[in-house]
């Protein structure tokens, strides 16, 4: 579960259903802060608003934790180098280091490079030499996280 998509989602989920915030927080009964909040990122929705949100939408509470997003800019994690700088790094710094690291153990010298040029403040070396060894799983599920927040907001954009 990542906040951060989760995040992003339910904003997509608003938008897509044509609500303004403060539509949305008249809807649910709640506050258009609360609304704001889990749209960035800084809470989610407890069990039972979740619920309230499920029903609303027509989907799964699961569906929320869990986003399927469709692929729609890139399918592979090696193509991130295809979007533009600016708004890679505007998507790779929703991430902790760990993370976009962890990423990276599975991808080209080429791609690790390109990343590297973006973030010149981490020290990739370092913080692959303190994450260890580590399951291709968990490679592959941190890659498939930043795919779908770069379709995420691919989606969100055009809405």
């Amino acid at each position: 579960m990542n906040i951060n998509i989760i995040s992003k989602y339910l904003q997509f989920l608003r938008k897509s259903h044509n609500y303004t915030q403060d539509d949305l927080s008249k809807e649910l009964g709640l506050s258009r802060q609360a609304v704001s909040k889990w749209e960035t990122g800084t809470t989610i929705p407890d069990l039972e608003v979740l619920l309230r949100i499920s029903k609303l939408y027509g989907i799964t509470i699961n569906d929320i934790l869990e986003p399927k997003i469709q692929q729609q800019r890139i399918t592979d994690f090696e193509q991130i180098s295809t979007i533009s700088e600016k708004e890679l790094k505007e998507v790779l710094e929703q991430f902790d280091t760990n993370l976009l690291v962890t990423a990276l153990m599975g991808a080209s010298p080429e791609t690790n490079s390109f990343c590297e040029r973006l973030f010149p403040d981490i020290d990739f070396e370092v913080t692959r030499k303190n994450i260890g060894r580590i399951r291709i799983e968990t490679v592959e599920d941190m890659q498939n996280q930043i795919i779908a927040m770069i379709n995420l907001q691919a989606i969100n954009k055009e809405i």
